[in-house]
């Protein structure tokens, strides 16, 4: 398998990040890379911090998390959280989601209180990352968040 690290969003990689597509019966489920960008501008307070998923020396992906936000609102969840995980359509089924989060498990674990890591993802039939995230480890809490499941993988 290729070599899978995650590497800063710059204005040398930001267009090949932003093209980056899940197919479209997963549209409904993952949100676009622009999308993203434009969420972490719209709501600093969530500490956006995100990334560009390479395999070797392509562009494969795209991560995002809310990373150590303060105890006290509870719009948010955190202080870890996976607000966005995308891998591009025709890089999909070889092991870089998985790879992606393996490598934001060991910046996780240079952060402060980092024992869990959350996401959330709107269960469905075809095309949700449901079960992919329960195949690694996450464990479905019960909490609905804004319309969307609860899940968590300790750290």
């Amino acid at each position: 398998m290729a070599d899978v690290t995650l590497r800063p969003v710059t204005d040398d990689n930001r267009d090949e990040v932003t093209a980056l597509r899940v197919s479209p019966e997963q549209e409904e489920y993952v949100a676009s890379v622009a999308d993203s960008f434009a969420d972490a501008e719209r709501y600093p307070e969530a500490m956006p911090r995100y990334w560009a998923i390479y395999a070797d020396e392509t562009p494969v992906g795209f991560i995002m998390i809310s990373d150590d936000v303060p105890p006290g609102d509870p719009t948010l969840l955190g202080p870890y959280f996976l607000w966005r995980l995308l891998v591009d359509a025709r890089h999909q089924r070889r092991g870089y989601g998985r790879a992606a989060l393996a490598a934001l498990g060991d910046y996780l674990a240079t952060r402060p209180g980092a024992t869990e890591l959350l996401t959330s993802v709107h269960p469905g039939e075809v095309g949700s990352p449901m079960g992919f995230y329960l195949r690694l480890g996450f464990q479905d809490t019960g909490v609905d968040h804004e319309g969307e499941r609860v899940l968590r993988l300790p750290l």
